[in-house]
């Protein structure tokens, strides 16, 4: 399905969101405030538009996703400038880095669609440094009740019309969506999953409305 969308996904992305979740992402980064040249793992990276704004930010990205489709499209957007980048198809759930590889690491809209999103976590732990930050942004039930209506109108009427209008959005993704959405933990279940995995949740912001959120976590010096 993702490797369906891949060529026109930014394209509906920015016309499904009204370009904010380019906003999101930038506060993301904005939040890790990460040295220059620290190295930085984008995981489920899609078509690399986080792991390229943290790259001209001037960290050493490697962007890693399962679906090679949307790394060619990434790889088609990283032909622009010069950058310290690698990608890479990779699972989230069985990484090929060492332990304690990155001093970060970033998941925007992608640990919702992981298989087993604990375990996912559990990866990330293992190959962030002591003392690492993970920065995760993601849609999640929405408590506010006019919020959670108002969504659950527009994911579930407006946007399906909306997404056809190109070939990609008849793949039966964005009626996915807000299906991926009502079943996935709820933002203190997650917090939960964090602290479980061996992290200490820093921060929890609800981004226009609670429609989506972003986790700051660190890693635990003790963890192993």
């Amino acid at each position: 399905m993702f490797g369906e969308i891949a060529p026109r996904y930014d394209f509906l992305n920015r016309l499904l969101s009204f370009g904010i979740d380019r906003a999101w992402r930038r506060r993301a980064i904005r939040c890790l405030d990460l040295p220059p040249g620290s190295e930085v793992l984008d995981l489920c990276c899609g078509t690399g538009d986080l792991a390229l704004a943290l790259a001209d930010c001037g960290a050493a990205v490697c962007a890693a996703d399962f679906t090679l489709p949307m790394l060619q499209a990434a790889l088609h957007k990283d032909r622009r400038l010069p950058r310290q980048m690698c990608w890479l198809q990779a699972d989230a759930q069985a990484l090929p880095f060492a332990d304690a590889s990155f001093a970060a690491v970033t998941i925007a809209f992608g640990i919702r669609n992981v298989e087993d999103p604990q375990r996912g976590l559990r990866e990330c732990q293992r190959v962030l440094q002591s003392g690492g930050r993970l920065a995760i942004l993601e849609f999640f039930p929405i408590p506010n009740p006019v919020w959670r209506s108002l969504f659950r109108f527009y994911f579930l009427h407006v946007l399906p019309l909306l997404a056809k209008i190109v070939r990609a959005g008849r793949s039966g993704a964005y009626r996915y969506l807000p299906a991926s959405v009502d079943n996935f933990a709820t933002p203190s279940e997650f917090s939960l999953w964090l602290k479980e995995a061996g992290f200490v949740v820093e921060q929890n912001l609800a981004l226009a409305g609670g429609v989506a959120r972003l986790f700051l976590a660190r890693k635990e010096s003790s963890a192993l």
